[in-house]
Order: structure tokens, then sequence, then C-alpha cells
């Protein structure tokens, strides 16, 4: 939307995904943009994504590809449908870096790199005009004139403007600059925050010493979990993960975080269930394991049958006592539905992302209802994704919200300043 006098000024502040998209599509309908950021750099984050290949968003069918979000998919679906991933993948290109789509379905740049396509994307945001203001930490509003207030290496500043974007992110990662300390600032404004929780998540499990000694950085690959949602059913989900000196991370358990996360915080503690050979029945697995052996060792007839060995037969004796061990009907059940116990989710600054921020309740679009002109967007909104694309697509498509919000909102004031 053109706003009818193109002479607002609006402030973004934080220059990561949400931010830089928000000032994108408000440099477009015709504002001047400055966008603020604490660090030295803006995208941060998003170029630490990309070092393991930047996995921009996801090629499942778009019915699909919705419920990803869980009990937040209604509040971000009309976002969503506005900015899809088919729309991720045209402004990728419209930027000159080709996408494919890989394993999974995920869609990456044609060479993996988050660099490229930054510096692409800010050469282009400059281009339409947009002012970059590094090392400038929003400290909140003067309280005389509402004007925001910036902490700077040259001392504080005062910015006035017409409307302004945050896009500050969640909890994790407080060395980039996602460090949640918004909260407090929007709170004594009365904006209801839900508290910000890890996602895409490890887990604390209370290994022994000399299991974590000798398998901490070990690989589980080929097995599956099953857990119990907060509905009482169950779910199962198969992939891989890594057992770390502490506990678990890896794809399989963040795919599985929101919901363990959630069993912890009701109960304190919640027990995920490993089929360590999910590719083979429990018939199958019950009869290798009662095969006669002979004078071979249980840990060699189960290697040799099962191909059970290293951090899978490990787990075995970890988890299940001597009794359960050496009776081979409840092996076999333990091969196919091992308990783990989980303690807590690691700490949130070592998630990938967080859950919590600002509730939807206190919007109304993008708008904070409790204080008319200031818009939100990208992670510090209370909704949460798994890895996979999910995430940068929804901060993306709240950027653009959040920009068009703010777009609507300037041109309503200017024309009821014509009337």
């Amino acid at each position: 939307m053109q706003p009818s006098v193109p002479s607002f000024r609006v402030a973004v502040i934080g220059g990561g995904p949400a931010g830089l998209m928000a000032a994108e599509t408000l440099a477009l309908g015709g504002v001047q943009v400055d966008v603020y950021d604490a660090m030295a750099s803006v995208g941060r984050k998003f170029l630490l994504a990309g070092r393991g290949g930047m996995n921009i968003t996801h090629a499942e069918p778009y019915a699909d590809f919705v419920t990803r979000y869980g009990a937040q998919a209604a509040s971000l679906r009309p976002m969503l449908d506005a900015f899809g991933p088919a729309d991720v993948r045209a402004w990728i290109h419209g930027l000159g870096v080709q996408t494919f789509v890989g394993s999974s379905n995920r869609v990456f740049p044609t060479d993996m790199k988050a660099a490229p396509l930054l510096r692409a994307w800010l050469h282009r945001v400059r281009e339409h005009g947009v002012r970059f203001h590094m090392r400038h930490r929003w400290t909140g509003w003067r309280s005389d004139d509402g004007a925001l207030v910036f902490g700077t290496p040259d001392g504080e500043l005062t910015v006035q403007a017409d409307a302004v974007v945050l896009a500050l992110g969640g909890g994790s990662w407080a060395r980039l600059g996602s460090d949640g300390a918004w909260i407090p600032l929007l709170q004594a404004r009365g904006v209801a925050v839900a508290p910000l929780v890890p996602a895409n998540c490890g887990f604390d499990v209370d290994w022994s010493a000399h299991f974590s000694e000798r398998y901490a950085g070990e690989p589980l690959t080929t097995v599956a979990i099953t857990s119990v949602g907060a509905d009482g059913r169950e779910f199962r989900r198969q992939g891989q993960f890594v057992v770390t000196s502490g506990g678990v991370e890896g794809s399989l358990i963040y795919a599985l975080s929101a919901a363990l996360r959630d069993q912890i915080a009701a109960s304190g503690h919640t027990t995920m269930y490993l089929d360590l050979l999910p590719d083979l029945a429990p018939e199958r697995v019950l009869d290798e394991v009662t095969r006669p052996r002979g004078a071979r060792s249980l840990a060699s007839h189960l290697q040799s049958r099962l191909g059970l060995k290293g951090v899978k037969a490990g787990l075995l004796r970890e988890c299940l006592d001597k009794e359960s061990y050496g009776d081979p009907h409840l092996l076999a059940h333990a091969i196919k539905r091992l308990p783990v116990r989980l303690v807590r989710p690691r700490p949130i600054d070592e998630a990938i992302s967080s859950a919590g921020g600002v509730m939807w309740q206190a919007l109304d679009g993008a708008m904070l209802k409790a204080a008319p002109g200031v818009f939100v967007a990208g992670e510090m909104v209370d909704w949460e994704a798994p890895t996979g694309g999910y995430l940068l697509t929804a901060c993306f498509a709240s950027g653009i919200a959040a920009g068009r919000d703010a777009l609507a909102w300037l041109d309503s004031l200017h024309g009821q300043a014509g009337d």
C-alpha cells in the first residue's frame, strides 16, 4: 500500500530477517526507513543458520506446511497465506540467487550459503533508500514525548518516528543480539508477553559417568522416538540424534522438543521411548533375541543377530536394570521401546530458537494494542516452528505483515489529517 504522503519516517529496530523484510516492504511503500541494531552488523543469526547449509524454506504441500506451526498455525495462517514458501523462493530468485529442493523437501540456495543472499538483499534495500544504524541498542521510550531512546558508542540518542517496527528476536543466542531485553520495556507499556522458553533444543538426561564418558558425541542413526502429547495420545517420529555428555540433542530431538518441553513443564520430567531398530518388527526382534546363542556373550549375540553395538548397545545397558537386560522378552521389548527419562530442556541460550513472546491477544494485526503505531514481527511474537525452513519463512512473512500494517496505519493517519 502506497501512503499518500511519502514523508513518513519509520524506525525498524532489529536487523534480522523479520526486520529486514519489514524495512524492504516499508521502503517499497514510499516511506523513509531507518534500521537500528545493537550489533555491529545485521543478520548475524541468519548467517549462523547458514553455516551448515542455508535452509531457507520448505517445499512440502502448503496444507501440510501450515500445520508445522502447531497451536499458533491459525494465528500465523493469514501472514503465510500472503507470503508463503513459493513466495520465498520467488523473492530469492529476484535477488539473483537460485534455489533447489533437497532431501525431505527442504529448499536451499544453489551454493548452500547465507552470505551471498544477505549481501544481495542488503544491496537492494539500500538502493530503496533504507539507512542502517549499527551499535544502536534500543532502551525504550522517552517519558515526556515518546521518542525512541538508543544507547550508542557516542552516548544516548533519541529518535522521533511516525511508526515503529520491533523485530528484536526471541531469547536464543544472546551473543548474536536476541537476548529478550525488550520484554520489560513492553510489559511496562501494558503488553502481554508469554515467558520465553527454549525451542528446537536438546534435553538433559542423568547419564551415568561411565556412559557419558564413553558415548558422548556418538550419533544414533535410524532410530524412532515415541512420546505422549498434551492430549494424551502417543506420537512417533523417525530420524537421528546425538548423545551428549549430559543428555540428547540433534534433528530428531529438535523436531519433538516442543511437546517434550511442555511435558516437562507440566510434570517436572518426561520419558521418551526409543525404538533402536525401527525397520524390524517386534516379532523379528524377539525371535532373534531368543534364538540360542551357544557360548557367545549376550552382547556378541545382539551384535551378530541384530547389529546392535556401540551406543545403541550402551543405551540398553544404561537404561535397563540387570534383571530386565537378562530377560529375553523384556530385552526384546526394550529394544523396540527403551525408556529414556528427560529431566529438563537445555538453557534457552543454547536453543536454535525460542517460544513465547508478545501474545496474539495483545495485537491488532501486527500492531500492539497498547502502543498504537508500534508493530512487531519475527520471533518476538508468541509462535514457534521446527527447523527445516519453517522459522525463516514465518519470520519473512511476519516482517512483511508488519510493514504492510504500518503502511496502512500511516495512510489512515494522513487520511484523518486530510479530513
